[in-house]
């Protein structure tokens, strides 16, 4: 890729049009480089460094450049001095029904996303669905806020909120009037669905997903949900 093209990957329009994005800083491309090592389509990564880095050992392609022009891809006031081109990963793949998932319904704020991936990671076994409308997972303070995380933790784009349904046996709302939960059916729900910050999930659509909200007799929750395929209830 020329390196005028690799100034405008801050942009998301350029990010969807290149396939690539930009990690930035020496943790994060420790990361990037465990997660190559079991993914073919990351290592197809390249790394561009000064001459602070000159020596960094890395299994990619690597360009040593001027501070001047380290300034101009990094999106950081004090560069670090290395800086790793990304090809995005293909979620064009089937998606899956196996395991556990996050699905968040037009979340906007990178740093909330950086860190929901973080806290996937770290539990491991979840995947994180993201709805259209949501932050672009590849802007650079979601990648920054993510720690490296995004690398680990599976992503899909672009999931209908209506596809749910058809994927998710037992799917829980989690809703900021709820209270504190504790009951053994919602831990055993296999998505849990979160809102945007401001709005959260448009109940008209949470009726197109079969779900029902009920009032729970043993006040042991603020609402139940009935959802998925079993009718399942859970506590929200």
């Amino acid at each position: 890729m020329k390196f005028d093209d690799i100034k405008k990957l801050h942009q998301k329009k350029y990010r969807a049009e290149f396939g690539h994005f930009l990690v930035e800083g020496e943790h994060l491309v420790l990361e990037l480089q465990k997660a190559a090592a079991h993914n073919p389509q990351l290592q197809r990564a390249a790394l561009y460094v000064t001459e602070t880095h000159a020596r960094w050992e890395s299994p990619f392609r690597t360009h040593v450049i001027s501070d001047r022009q380290m300034a101009q891809i990094a999106d950081t006031k004090t560069p670090q001095g290395i800086v790793a081109l990304v090809p995005i990963p293909d979620t064009s793949v089937e998606p899956s029904d196996t395991g556990r998932a996050v699905y968040l319904h037009e979340i906007q704020d990178p740093g909330n996303l950086g860190t929901i991936l973080r806290t996937l990671s770290w539990f491991g076994g979840f995947r994180c669905l993201l709805s259209p409308g949501s932050v672009d997972p590849y802007n650079p303070k979601v990648v920054r806020a993510s720690m490296g995380a995004i690398f680990h933790a599976p992503l899909e784009l672009d999931v209908p909120l209506a596809s749910l349904a058809d994927r998710f046996t037992r799917i829980a709302c989690l809703d900021m009037q709820g209270e504190p939960l504790h009951s053994s059916d919602f831990g055993a729900c296999d998505c849990y669905l979160f809102g945007n910050e401001a709005r959260g999930v448009p109940r008209d659509q949470l009726g197109a997903l079969g779900a029902q909200s009920v009032h729970d007799p043993r006040e042991r929750c603020h609402r139940v949900i009935e959802s998925g395929r079993d009718g399942q209830h859970v506590c929200v």
